[in-house]
């Protein structure tokens, strides 16, 4: 099948075409004009994303080869994310398939993040476990087979993701605050401050990040001239830590050989080092960098399967920001 994907979650406007299992273009304009004030604008990612979107599908078809008759079905982010951001790819994608007769099929984003895996690793078997952390999520899956999943734990409060971006803020760092930080820390002591590990007994995968950052801002309040490139390691490797360890504990409760981490918070290449460090005789999988942030080369992926076994969504679908994979 021949499956145009559309991702309009957030500040990401993304298209891509997969064709039998095959990514054969992946387009993507990020939304700078959020970086000013600190975090995502759901009103100007709308306006951005109505600006680039005809452009960005223009730019996937053409990369593929393809023009807008040969496709096959439509699949685009249903949920969760912005709901005006969501409205404007869900729309878009409703007329251009009601204008070309094809089925649409709206995609949960979390899932596709998961199996985003999959363009990494075509033959990864099931089940596996699945380390799911972004700036809007961080949950624990046990995933025994295509539609067949088992959450395990999530984050209490803040997201890993959203722990980063509010780290950096007190840090006086730019957004996304992620990469800042990552940035810092490679030349920093990550063992020079022992920040606080919320929920660390065993059988617990839940997640906690709220307390550690208010750590971090009592520490900088005392600790003025502590070098911030220690104090951006120390922090970094206190959230990692708890992922990699939560993952680790995961793997030996449910016997999988198999881990996988997905989400933008996967693009992390000390989350990569360590986890492979720590965890061993289990094999441990990360997208490429580019289909961990938030992408359409998923959304085609798992598009393309759901729609390959005739799963359709009616033309008049809903969209759902609070959308959960079970």
């Amino acid at each position: 099948m021949k499956i145009l994907g559309i991702e309009t979650s957030c500040d990401e406007t993304a298209a891509s075409v997969c064709v039998d299992g095959k990514i054969l273009s992946s387009a993507l304009s990020s939304q700078e004009i959020h970086s000013k004030f600190g975090g995502v604008i759901p009103e100007l990612a709308s306006r951005e994303h109505e600006k680039t979107l005809n452009l960005i599908v223009d730019k996937a078809l053409k990369e593929s080869n393809l023009f807008l008759k040969d496709l096959d079905g439509i699949a685009v982010t249903q949920g969760p994310g912005l709901s005006g951001a969501l409205i404007t790819g869900t729309s878009f994608s409703k007329g251009l398939a009601a204008g070309l007769n094809i089925p649409i099929l709206g995609i949960n984003h979390l899932e596709a993040h998961i199996f985003a895996n999959f363009l990494a690793e075509p033959d990864l078997e099931f089940p596996f476990v699945c380390l799911l952390v972004s700036g809007g999520h961080t949950q624990l899956w046990e995933i025994k087979d295509f539609m067949s999943y088992n959450m395990l734990g999530e984050t209490r409060d803040d997201a890993a993701g959203e722990a980063f971006d509010k780290g950096a803020r007190i840090l006086g760092l730019g957004y996304p605050g992620g990469p800042e930080i990552e940035i810092l820390a490679k030349n920093g002591n990550h063992k020079s401050i022992n920040f606080p590990r919320a929920l660390m007994k065993n059988n617990n995968f839940e997640f906690s990040f709220s307390g550690l950052k208010t750590a971090l801002l009592y520490y900088c309040e005392k600790n003025i001239k502590k070098d911030i490139e220690d104090i951006a390691a120390s922090y970094q490797f206190a959230i990692i830590d708890v992922l990699v360890k939560k993952l680790k504990y995961a793997a030996e409760l449910t016997n999988c050989k198999n881990c996988v981490v997905a989400g933008g918070v996967a693009a992390n290449q000390f989350l990569r080092q360590h986890s492979k460090e720590q965890i061993t005789g289990r094999k441990i999988i990360y997208p490429h960098p580019s289909f961990c942030t938030d992408n359409a080369a998923m959304i085609a992926y798992l598009g393309e399967k759901y729609l390959s076994i005739g799963k359709t969504s009616k033309l008049d679908f809903s969209i759902l920001p609070n959308m959960r994979i079970v």
